[in-house]
């Protein structure tokens, strides 16, 4: 739907610019006689041009941005500059997906040898036992880790989803 909009918009907008510049009846008189003096431009003169209020900046860089989006124009390369270019291109795709899945196996490896290690405390001790897991649930307390009353990082702030005012106070000292 947006994309239909955005095509409709751009079909529209010079369509609409050229409703606006039509004179209207009582005015087309003024504007033939003025015209035979001055020379053709298809913009009205400065002195004529009627000064509303300020637009904000803002919004007109939105709607820049939206009307104007920057895409890089299409490489015209001849056939075997193409050849060329795809070759390489896939190349690279090749090398970052072999790169991609050797990071993934090495978590993976991480994440099993892990996993292992807490069966092993897990199963450590015979099961009846009142000691028995005592390793394990050592191993997944967190008394310590965030220092003398400490706070983990994600409390450490109230979670928001816009970023602060000020991203980072450099005068602060402890």
């Amino acid at each position: 739907m947006a994309l239909q909009h955005t095509s409709l918009h751009h079909l529209l907008t010079p369509l609409l610019s050229s409703f606006r510049n039509v004179p209207l009846a009582s005015t087309a008189f003024k504007m033939a006689t003025t015209t035979a003096k001055r020379s053709f431009s298809s913009t009205p003169s400065l002195s004529r041009r009627e000064k509303g209020p300020q637009k904000d900046q803002r919004i007109q860089l939105i709607r820049y941005h939206m009307q104007h989006p920057r895409t890089p124009r299409p490489l015209k390369l001849s056939r075997m500059r193409a050849l060329r270019h795809w070759t390489i291109h896939r190349a690279w795709m090749l090398a970052r997906r072999k790169r991609a899945e050797n990071e993934e196996n090495e978590l993976q490896r991480m994440y099993q040898s892990m996993h292992s290690a807490m069966e092993e405390l897990r199963n450590l001790d015979l099961p009846g036992k009142k000691d028995s897991g005592r390793l394990y649930r050592i191993a997944l307390e967190k008394k310590g880790i965030f220092g003398h009353g400490g706070v983990p990082i994600e409390y450490a702030r109230a979670q928001t989803d816009t970023p602060a005012k000020e991203p980072w106070n450099h005068g602060w000292t402890r």
